[in-house]
């Protein structure tokens, strides 16, 4: 998790009190063949593997894990938007959303 990541999830919760962290977790579909999706979660799940940095915490899931292993969270606010980016060293391709990504 980058320290943007970071920051950005820490602003973002403090908008949803009764949420704790990000959830990033990986299913099938979107164009590519795997999608990336984030939701906000209040707790940590029995499997969940939970990365922490300056106050932030984003959880993955068991399942999950073994397609993010490796991969860098990022913010990114630039001229085409504001989003969280997954920079994946194991997807062969991914589409120009960025959200969806083939292994």
């Amino acid at each position: 998790m980058t320290s943007a990541a970071a920051e950005r999830i820490k602003e973002i919760l403090v908008a949803e009190p009764d949420k704790k962290a990000l959830r990033i977790s990986v299913s099938g579909g979107g164009c590519s063949g795997f999608q990336y999706e984030f939701d906000l979660d209040a707790k940590t799940q029995g499997d969940d593997h939970a990365i922490e940095k300056d106050g932030s915490t984003i959880l993955i899931d068991s399942v999950s894990l073994v397609y993010l292993l490796g991969s860098e969270i990022d913010f990114v606010d630039d001229l085409i938007g504001a989003s969280f980016q997954i920079n994946n060293p194991n997807a062969t391709a991914s589409c120009g959303c960025g959200t969806s990504f083939s292994i």
